[in-house]
């Protein structure tokens, strides 16, 4: 039996098939044993850290930093009996002789070793678990991290697969070298003439212009000092008013184009999974979306009295604790649209349980994790879920298990200070609904005109499961708990 193991990216969550590695928590010849962390992934849903199936020494990490890797794709290889006889041919690993990481701008590691023997194929993932809440934050892409090959010297490969991957390290806002300025004589020799006065001629030359690549808009064509300035301002990068420094995180593993002004970043993880979602959802379900402009003082003031309540003290109350509670009771009053459309069988799937969905914004981008079965949460008990699964989607720590399998969602754009949205389905699901922000504003009460606080809902549906009237009733029954908190004990 051979003392080298592969150890294949397994499938951690629900049919994933690719994922990016994070950070090696190993390094070659490193002692390892069963179920000791050897890195941290990202896949589309979540940060997980890997185990090791086997006991013994590192041997190779055959994936960079920052890669991008298929499911089933080798990343490391393990000797487990380092003090055995050495594997024939030098000391290198068999079962990775035939094993190519090729990580390329927008590629993903394959596995080149077709010949691989299934003993070393390490397809076995022996238990994961996502990042503990004590681990701090984690190193950037690109860091050091002791990977045995060429690869590893460099930095990531994303970005040494193209002719420019030297800017890629270097800021978005760093203009390219400014051309060189030909005389006028010789542009002149070459058949192209300039009209410009001396002063105009020493401006461009001090700023790096080439005169020739300027258009006049002087009497006759002739070259102005304007133009100078403006054709300047074109060539070179101008620094961006949202870029705060030269290293921002959402431009990292990103290549700068030739003359500066660019950067493109591959699409990966949460981005693209979303942006695959997001198109597969807008393009599959007929989306249709009502409004409702709410006075929401009573909750309001039921927000204050629960923030007073020993028994809320340790979790947050925020006004969305009630507009989740209140969505939870229309949908129990009309639940027919607790369900999805089946593309491959034309059925519509009725769900006989509630998992509601929160959209949350993270540095990894946009994530819906779910509380399973809502509907039979208590007050106090949907607050502890909420603040629960909104410190994982921040921390990055939601697992593939809280974002699978949503029936409902939420999405708060009123925390950004938005008035409402036309928010897009998540993919299986017939209804979202968008919670805008809650503001003090004259409102016709009891016949009189009075400062109340208002907001405005949203409920988007899939019209080929929820028609407008049931979406409206929907909405509307969302409505009335906002406006009286004491109507959904009437529906209890």
């Amino acid at each position: 039996m051979p003392s080298y193991q592969q150890f294949r990216l397994p499938d951690v969550g629900e049919g994933l098939t690719e994922a990016d590695i994070v950070t090696w928590s190993v390094a070659v010849g490193d002692t390892v044993a069963v179920n000791q962390q050897l890195c941290e992934i990202e896949t589309a849903k979540s940060v997980v850290e890997l185990p090791s199936p086997y006991a013994g020494q590192v041997h190779e990490l055959l994936v960079p930093e920052g890669a991008t890797v298929e499911v089933g794709a080798p990343i490391v290889v393990i000797d487990v009996d380092p003090g055995g006889p050495e594997a024939p041919g030098g000391g290198s690993a068999p079962a990775a002789a035939g094993a190519e990481a090729q990580v390329g701008n927008g590629e993903q590691a394959r596995d080149g070793g077709a010949g691989a023997s299934a003993e070393s194929s390490g397809s076995v993932l022996v238990g994961y678990g996502t990042r503990p809440a004590t681990t701090g934050r984690r190193p950037r892409r690109g860091a050091s991290t002791g990977v045995g090959t060429p690869a590893a010297a460099t930095p990531p490969a994303r970005a040494a697969a193209t002719p420019t991957a030297a800017a890629a390290l270097a800021p978005a806002t760093r203009a390219a070298p400014a051309p060189s300025v030909p005389s006028p004589a010789a542009a002149q020799g070459g058949g192209v003439r300039v009209l410009a006065k001396p002063p105009v001629r020493k401006l461009a030359k001090d700023l790096g212009v080439d005169l020739t690549t300027v258009g006049g808009s002087g009497p006759g064509g002739i070259i102005t000092r304007e133009d100078v300035l403006a054709q300047q301002q074109k060539t070179e990068a101008q620094p961006l008013a949202t870029y705060a420094g030269d290293e921002e995180p959402w431009l990292e593993g990103g290549t700068v184009s030739e003359d500066g002004r660019q950067t493109r970043v591959p699409a990966r993880s949460v981005r693209k999974r979303t942006a695959e979602a997001m198109v597969a959802s807008a393009f599959t379900a007929p989306h249709v979306t009502v409004f409702h402009t709410v006075d929401v003082t009573k909750t309001m003031k039921l927000v204050e009295r629960l923030k007073a309540d020993k028994e809320f003290a340790d979790v947050h109350v925020t006004p969305l604790l009630i507009v989740m509670k209140a969505f939870i009771h229309a949908v129990r009053r009309h639940p027919e649209v607790n369900a999805s459309w089946d593309n491959q069988t034309n059925e519509i799937v009725y769900k006989h349980y509630m998992n509601l969905g929160i959209a949350a914004a993270t540095p990894r981008g946009l994530v819906v994790p779910n509380i399973k079965n809502a509907n039979r949460m208590k007050l106090h008990e949907l607050a502890v879920a909420l603040g629960d699964l909104t410190a994982r989607a921040r921390a990055g720590r939601t697992t593939p298990q809280d974002m699978s399998d949503g029936t409902i969602s939420i999405t708060n754009v009123g925390v950004f200070g938005i008035d409402t949205g036309t928010p897009i389905l998540n993919p299986g699901e017939s209804v979202i609904l968008a919670f805008g922000a809650v503001r003090r504003q004259p409102w016709v009460h009891k016949g009189q005109i009075k400062p109340r606080w208002v907001t405005q809902l949203a409920l988007s549906m899939d019209h080929r499961l929820v028609d407008g009237g049931l979406g409206a009733k929907v909405l509307a029954d969302v409505a009335k708990v906002l406006e009286d908190p004491a109507q959904a004990l009437v529906w209890s």
